[in-house]
């Protein structure tokens, strides 16, 4: 055990011996980038979806434009009458956003009829992350389902759904705005309609 430890203190002083010697005889080591000289057109710059960087001034703009409801679903947590809200029964093709952020939440791909008078889905459209949070407001645990961006109340997951994943995302209506695919582009959200092809 004894020459087991004194091999390792030995591997540590040559390792920290060569680093040493590495800055004092070759300090130049180091990378020289000159970016005046680079040539830019080879870059692809990715745009930032207007969804992860609204300023507070449009988010304050987006919330004055809400009905006294979908406020009082999307911003206080609260939860709309079923059978009569907008998109329970849609069956136009297109996606889900959120009502204030507008981050593209679901897809009418992955919606079903649960029987439960709101818009049910069995998962978000993949690659768009929805938090999930442990909600005891009623006396038992559910779990609340709210937008990563707008952080605005949508419903709660349930996992009793008839599809293979087993999910039922039970959306309520006030917290989205539909966007019908052949808006998709020239609404931004063109990356999606691969979607409905």
């Amino acid at each position: 055990m004894l020459r087991l430890m004194r091999l390792y203190v030995l591997y540590f002083v040559l390792l920290v011996s060569l680093v040493v010697l590495q800055l004092i005889y070759r300090p130049d080591v180091n990378a020289q980038v000159e970016i005046e000289g680079y040539d830019m057109s080879k870059v692809n710059i990715i745009d930032t979806p207007f969804w992860c960087s609204a300023t507070p001034e449009e988010r304050a703009e987006a919330i004055s434009k809400l009905t006294e409801e979908q406020k009082l679903v999307s911003l206080q947590d609260g939860t709309e009458r079923p059978f009569s809200n907008e998109y329970w029964e849609n069956k136009e093709k297109g996606i889900y956003v959120d009502i204030v952020s507008g981050e593209p939440l679901f897809s009418s791909t992955d919606k079903f009829d649960s029987g439960t008078g709101w818009p049910s889905f069995d998962r978000p459209i993949e690659g768009v992350n929805v938090k999930e949070i442990s909600d005891t407001s009623l006396g038992i645990v559910r779990t609340e389902v709210r937008s990563e961006f707008g952080d605005t109340h949508l419903g709660h997951l349930f996992d009793d759904g008839p599809t293979k994943t087993g999910l039922r995302y039970c959306i309520n209506s006030a917290s989205l705005a539909f966007i019908p695919v052949n808006e998709l582009k020239e609404k931004g959200y063109g990356d999606f309609i691969k979607l409905f092809e």
